[in-house]
């Protein structure tokens, strides 16, 4: 994978002062994320990481971030209360509900799973998911399009994002205490920050990438 922060890991300031314990507890917590599903069932598991894989592929040259098992683990623990989008059901059910959804408009356009089904006819069918031209009963109070805009577009991204692996792709440092920053100009850094590819040789490695694929 061409990086635009080079021989950067954010997890090489997990010792010494740049994170505290609670920081170290918490990003250890993730790391250590089951990778079974204690809240989706089978089925809706296997739909879901194909639903992560689409809307955020990764990269085949280093371990996948397990977006899946974050969403579940987020659904296990918050999603019966604290957030519900009207007329949606809380979130834990509603992604339960489009999962099952997204399976059976699966079976009728293809006539296959979601997860089977090859790169682009599961684009086209999400990109009618985004547009709300799935009109399936199984979706009964979850509307496709808010659904997508509102838990897709919200939860997988931020379950990626919440991942040392992505960190370290945006050159993140990771929680700022107990270390701060002290160069708050602009086109400063200070010493602990990542260090930027040239943005030429970075755009031309994208595009050579690009080119190969």
């Amino acid at each position: 994978m061409n990086s635009r922060y080079p021989g950067y890991d954010v997890l090489s300031k997990r010792l010494g002062l740049s994170w505290n314990e609670v920081t170290r507890r918490v990003v250890d917590a993730r790391l250590a994320a089951p990778r079974e599903p204690a809240f989706f069932t089978g089925p809706q598991w296997k739909t879901l990481q194909r639903l992560c894989d689409r809307i955020i592929p990764q990269p085949h040259d280093r371990p996948p971030v397990p977006v899946a098992a974050y969403v579940d683990q987020k659904m296990q623990k918050f999603g019966a209360a604290g957030t519900r989008i009207e007329p949606m059901p809380w979130d834990g059910e509603a992604w339960q509900r489009a999962l099952d959804a997204l399976d059976i408009e699966a079976q009728g356009a293809y006539g296959t799973v979601f997860h089977r089904l090859v790169d682009a006819d599961a684009d086209a069918l999400l990109q009618r998911m985004q547009a709300g031209e799935l009109h399936d009963m199984a979706w009964a109070d979850v509307p496709p399009k808010l659904f997508f805009a509102k838990r897709v577009l919200m939860d997988i991204p931020e379950a990626y994002y919440s991942h040392p692996t992505a960190w370290s792709e945006i050159g993140f440092g990771g929680p700022a205490s107990p270390r701060g920053y002290v160069r708050m100009d602009a086109n400063r850094r200070d010493s602990w920050e990542a260090q930027e590819a040239k943005p030429g040789k970075w755009a031309q490695a994208m595009r050579e990438n690009r080119n190969v694929r």
